[in-house]
C-alpha cells in the first residue's frame, strides 16, 4: 500500500488541516472544485455553499467557464481573501509566452483578484501544440515564473503531466512546480505519476476523485459505508485523505457540499484501504494526455 509523504496523522485532521508544499507554502488538505459546473446562479451559489460548509480552497480554471462567478461568490461571502486559497488552469490554445501573459492577467480580472494561490498549467500536451509540447510548456512556465515573481501568483504548479511532462519541464524551469493536479480516485491510482511527484516533492491533488457514477455501484465501498455510517462518497473521500493526496470533490447540491466535507471525524483501518485500493480499473480511468483531443 503506498502512503504519501505529504500525508497528515488521521487522527489530527480537521477541515482547517494543511499540507506544507514544497515552497513553503500551506494548501487546505481538501478543497471544492468546479469542472462542469455551469457560470452563473449554479457556480456562484454551489461556491457560496461551500464556503460556508468550511471549504477554504475553491479550484477552478479558464476552460471551465465560470472564474468570473466563482471570483463573485468568493467577494460576497465576506471571508477575508487571506483566508482563502483560490486555484486556476491556463488552458491549451495559450502556447507562447506573450499568449499567457495575456490569459493570466485575464483570468485574474475574472476572478476579480489581485492574485491567486495556485496557477497551474491545465494540460501538458494538447493536440492544438503537439508534438511540440516541450516548447510550449517552457514558453508557458516562463510567463507563470515572471507573474510569480510579480506577487500575481502565489505558487505553482501543473496539471495532467505524466513524468516524462514533468521531466521536460524541470529542464528550464527556475520555479519548481508545488502540485500536479491528476484524475485520482480509487478506480485509477496512477501509481507511476504519484511516485515520481513524490520523488520531487510535489503534492498530489486529486480531481474526479469519487470517479464516475459507476463507483459508488461498487459493493465494497456500500459495504464500507455502512461499516463506517457514512457513504460512499465520504469513505471514498477519506481513503484519498488517507494516502496523502489532496481531493477536489465537486457537487452542485447544498447536502453533497456539506457531506463531501464531512470527513474528519472517521478513519479507515489499513485493511479497508488496501480492499479500496484493489477497486482499480472498475469505474473509469484518466485520459492519456499524449492523445487527447483537447
Amino acid at each position: 500500500m503506498f502512503i504519501s509523504k505529504f500525508r497528515v496523522d488521521p487522527k489530527s485532521l480537521n477541515k482547517n488541516s494543511v499540507y506544507l508544499l514544497s515552497d513553503g507554502h500551506k494548501m487546505p488538505v481538501i478543497g471544492f472544485g468546479t469542472w462542469q459546473v455551469k457560470d452563473g446562479e449554479e457556480a456562484y451559489n454551489s461556491v457560496r455553499e461551500a464556503l460556508k460548509a468550511g471549504y477554504i480552497h475553491i479550484d477552478t480554471a479558464e476552460v471551465y467557464r465560470n472564474e468570473e462567478s466563482v471570483g463573485r461568490a468568493i467577494k460576497d461571502s465576506g471571508i477575508p481573501r487571506e483566508k482563502l486559497f483560490v486555484t486556476t488552469k491556463i488552458w491549451n490554445k495559450h502556447v507562447t509566452y506573450e499568449d499567457a501573459k495575456v490569459a493570466i492577467d485575464a483570468s485574474l480580472k475574472r476572478l476579480g483578484l489581485d492574485y491567486v494561490d495556485l496557477f497551474l498549467i491545465h494540460w501538458p500536451n494538447s493536440n492544438i501544440f503537439r508534438p511540440n509540447y516541450e516548447k510550449r510548456n517552457k514558453e508557458v512556465w516562463r510567463a507563470l515564473e515572471e507573474a510569480y515573481q510579480e506577487g500575481k501568483i502565489k505558487a505553482l504548479g501543473v496539471s495532467n503531466f505524466m513524468p516524462h511532462h514533468l521531466e521536460a519541464l524541470l529542464k528550464t524551469a527556475k520555479v519548481k512546480p508545488v502540485i500536479n493536479q491528476i484524475l485520482i480516485s480509487p478506480s485509477d491510482m496512477q501509481e507511476e505519476a504519484v511516485k515520481y511527484n513524490e520523488l520531487h516533492n510535489i503534492l498530489t491533488t486529486a480531481y474526479s476523485p469519487l470517479g464516475t457514477g459507476k463507483l459508488f455501484s461498487q459493493e465494497l465501498l456500500n459495504d464500507l459505508a455502512q461499516k463506517y455510517n457514512k457513504t460512499p462518497a465520504q469513505v471514498a473521500l477519506r481513503w484519498s485523505l488517507e494516502h496523502g493526496y489532496n481531493p477536489l470533490p465537486k457537487s452542485v447540491t447544498p447536502s453533497r457540499i456539506k457531506e463531501n466535507i464531512d470527513i474528519f471525524d472517521f478513519s479507515l483501518s489499513k485493511e479497508d484501504i488496501i480492499a479500496i485500493d484493489n477497486l482499480k480499473g472498475k469505474a473509469g480511468r484518466a485520459s492519456n494526455p499524449d492523445v487527447v483531443d483537447w
